[in-house]
């Protein structure tokens, strides 16, 4: 299928190391209709900006406070002509005018199967180490819709595994990543795509 305009231009927002920022770029460095057009963090030491940087992909630094200024982000946005905004470890709330101006078109991953262990705090080996000492059978992956709560958007997708006796929080974010690496770009560039149709 073959665009008949520009491409589907994904933000991405992350906090940290962007494992899964470096994920995306690679799947869609080729891809004839996606792409991803800029990288946001609030913290400007995070490695995903110097992943980006490497691949030469637009990035910025937007600070927890400056998300306040609606003119300063809605801004950023426009000016890189983005259509979809991915979450890929992004630690804090997305501001209700963003919500409103992406409707249907912001995208979270949560290393669990949500609604366990979902909500503000919950996330990284936080997420793990509960889910080890819950003595939970089960756990996984996430793909939802992002709304004005932490974790309480619809879900799009979901993936797990059986926990072994001698798992550890260590091997389940092991598991989990390898389960984000393969799925999320995939539901996103199914998501993404319906997006010119």
């Amino acid at each position: 299928m073959k665009p008949q305009g520009p491409k589907v231009r994904l933000a991405m927002l992350a906090s940290g190391s962007g494992t899964n920022v470096a994920n995306f770029i690679e799947y869609f460095r080729l891809h004839e209709i996606i792409e991803v057009a800029l990288v946001v963090s609030d913290n400007p030491d995070a490695m995903v900006l110097k992943r980006a940087a490497k691949t030469q992909i637009p990035h910025v630094v937007v600070r927890k406070e400056q998300w306040t200024d609606q003119e300063l982000v809605l801004g950023l946005f426009h000016q890189a002509q983005i259509d979809f905004v991915v979450l890929a470890g992004y630690l804090f709330l997305i501001p209700e005018y963003l919500i409103q101006e992406f409707p249907g078109r912001i995208v979270n991953i949560h290393p669990a199967l949500l609604p366990k262990f979902g909500g503000k705090g919950m996330y990284g080996m936080r997420v793990h180490e509960e889910v080890i000492s819950q003595g939970e059978y089960q756990t996984g992956i996430t793909i939802h819709y992002v709304n004005e709560h932490y974790d309480e958007g619809e879900i799009i997708f979901q993936a797990g595994f059986e926990i072994a006796p001698d798992d550890t929080p260590d091997t389940i974010a092991t598991k989990v990543h390898q389960l984000e690496y393969k799925h999320y770009p995939r539901v996103v560039e199914e998501l993404a795509l319906k997006v010119i149709m």
